[in-house]
């Protein structure tokens, strides 16, 4: 792919703005970011006049999108490149695809799925975070109690076996049902561990880091709270600085005063980033929509259960973005690294991903007035 350049009113490169100026790319990746009337007319292949580019959105936790909720016979390729193309169209430029709690024989076909994307170079597809099976009954939240169960030799040798096949992997669990030394075991071969739906103690959850955990799946939510005499999984989650912590910043999942909390203690280096949990109804005009045989209720923007437990969240990384900025007070600058700076680093793909700085992949979204979306491009190509 020849140099191209890519003009607007404001560029941010994931650390400050560059006003009228242009993006210029060559082979999927940036090289440049200059003054907009640098750039050679036959080089420019879009002008957005006065909106501006950011970088492509990364959102670790995808359920679905499109009518699609990844899982149950929603398990091929093809559903996969649904879901991130309906994530595309709000500015996100990769996604984890997302299954939940489920049998064996579906996570086998997920991981198939994911294997098969991986290979494809589906445009968006990331890799595949397995939320489950392995939590606590008692923080299952939406997920299947009877599909909870602990986690076995033949589970970690299969997904030591996709380890290198699917992308990014990452897998969700509760020290209830997953031992110490099989995280540390797993996190050694690469996989991404995160705790989640889970009733621990802070003082576990801290053991469970020292053995490689290095995420806590959706704060606040499933989860043991902070306590004055028990900070329990929120604590270890906000004072230790292993631990990045993904947020549904939907103002339902989370009070704003809470994420303003959570904001102002979080230690670092691990940060807090954007998560959107995001169902099938994504993209669509849909109701309700059906999560392993149970009815999903879609009302005000919630998403539940029909005896109103949260069943995943109805929100895109822009309705998020504009909660963090119109209601939590966060400066547009950082609200756009918590969607795509930290969760890159979460995972390990910064040198490649989370900004516009020259080498990083052309993964970016054209904003307009109020955050609206205006255009995404995935590797220098408009999606």
């Amino acid at each position: 792919m020849p140099d191209q350049a890519i003009r607007a009113g404001r560029i941010f490169d994931g650390e400050r703005w560059h006003e009228q100026s242009a993006l210029v790319t060559s082979g999927g990746r940036i090289s440049a970011i200059v003054p907009g009337g640098d750039v050679a007319a036959a080089h420019v292949v879009a002008d957005y006049g006065d909106h501006q580019i950011v970088p492509g959105f990364i959102d670790l936790q995808v359920n679905g999108g499109d009518a699609v909720q990844f899982g149950g016979s929603h398990t091929s390729v093809d559903d996969i490149r649904r879901i991130t193309a309906a994530h595309a169209r709000t500015g996100t430029t990769k996604v984890m695809v997302t299954l939940i709690t489920d049998t064996p024989d579906v996570t086998a076909a997920a991981l198939s799925a994911g294997e098969a994307a991986s290979l494809a170079a589906v445009p968006g597809y990331l890799g595949l975070h397995l939320e489950g099976p392995h939590l606590s009954v008692a923080r299952k939240g939406a997920h299947d109690a009877d599909l909870i169960r602990p986690m076995t030799d033949a589970d970690m040798d299969q997904l030591v076996q996709f380890v290198d096949r699917v992308g990014v992997l990452k897998l969700t669990i509760a020290p209830e049902n997953v031992t110490a030394d099989q995280v540390q075991i797993l996190h050694e071969k690469g996989i991404v561990i995160s705790l989640g739906h889970s009733d621990t103690s802070a003082e576990t959850a801290q053991r469970y880091a020292d053995a490689g955990a290095r995420l806590v799946t959706h704060l606040y939510n499933a989860m043991s709270p902070l306590s004055h005499r028990a900070p329990g999984l929120v604590g270890a989650a906000l004072t230790d600085g292993r631990l990045w912590s993904g947020m549904i910043a939907d103002g339902v999942h989370v009070d704003p005063m809470a994420m303003r909390v959570a904001l102002d203690s979080k230690a670092g280096p691990g940060r807090i980033f954007l998560v959107t949990d995001a169902m099938a109804p994504l993209g669509t005009k849909a109701r309700e929509f059906e999560l392993n045989g149970r009815r999903i209720l879609r009302r005000d923007g919630r998403l539940t259960l029909p005896d109103g437990t949260l069943a995943g969240a109805d929100v895109d990384m822009l309705s998020s973005l504009r909660v963090l900025t119109d209601q939590v007070n966060v400066p547009l600058d950082e609200a756009l690294r918590m969607a795509a700076l930290y969760p890159a680093q979460a995972v390990g793909i910064e040198a490649d991903h989370g900004h516009l700085k020259p080498g990083a992949r052309a993964d970016f979204a054209v904003l307009g007035s109020g955050l609206n979306h205006v255009a995404t491009w995935i590797g220098g190509a408009c999606a």
